[in-house]
């Protein structure tokens, strides 16, 4: 979570308005299950950008866990945490303190690792604390095709949260089979780097921007479905 300091000044052109710097966290999710594969590759350029930026980056490799599904028992809601106490559960108090959450996956079948989505389905759910405006962005890394999809279906998560995306030059794809391939991805490459470097510009706007107007005002939730 974003903690301002200093007194505010003006640069032009500028996101730190601050004399002193802001401390801002990410925590990044690899759904893949290899440590060194492709997915990897793509977020090593964000972290890459994220150090510069003096960026605090926790990276959780998730997709080669052993993890279930959410049965929608809605434990949750009375416990404040996912029944099944697992690295869901660990991740809950990580997430809460980053200003941005970075995802990647691998594509199987045009969708998902069936993991990572276990992981996401049960980490916003169960999670109480608001997330609007803690930034978002996602990878999908594919040997050839599928990347779209996997890309839109990552994004849902940010968008029901009010969570902002962060865009980069292209969609979020980056190409690649055997481990290492994707360093031949230049365009890939290049894209993740651009992408957080916008995501942090768009964290710290957002984190001055709280601090100088506060949150948009919220109207209390209006739930409806197609039955009455």
């Amino acid at each position: 979570m974003a903690v301002l300091t200093g007194t505010p000044t003006i640069y032009t052109g500028v996101v730190d308005c601050y004399e002193e710097e802001l401390q801002m966290k990410v925590l990044i999710l690899n759904g893949s299950p290899r440590t060194k594969g492709n997915c990897a590759l793509a977020l090593a350029e964000m972290e890459k950008v994220f150090a510069a930026e003096g960026i605090e980056v926790e990276a959780v490799q998730v997709g080669n866990k052993a993890v279930r599904g959410c049965v929608a028992c809605n434990g949750c809601t009375t416990k404040g945490k996912c029944v099944f106490d697992d690295v869901v559960n660990e991740l809950a108090p990580k997430f809460e303190e980053a200003d941005g959450l970075v995802v990647a996956s691998p594509v199987y079948f045009g969708s998902a690792n069936a993991t990572l989505v276990a992981v996401l389905d049960r980490l916003f759910y169960s999670t109480p604390f608001d997330k609007t405006f803690k930034v978002g962005a996602a990878f999908a890394v594919a040997r050839r095709g599928g990347t779209t999809a996997t890309f839109d279906e990552l994004n849902k998560y940010f968008t029901i949260s009010g969570m902002p995306v962060a865009s980069g030059t292209y969609w979020n794809n980056v190409f690649g089979r055997q481990p290492g391939e994707a360093e031949g991805d230049a365009e890939g490459l290049q894209n993740a780097r651009t992408v957080a470097r916008n995501m942090v510009f768009l964290m710290k706007a957002i984190a001055l921007a709280k601090e100088t107007y506060g949150l948009p005002e919220r109207e209390e939730r209006v739930f409806t479905h197609f039955i009455h």
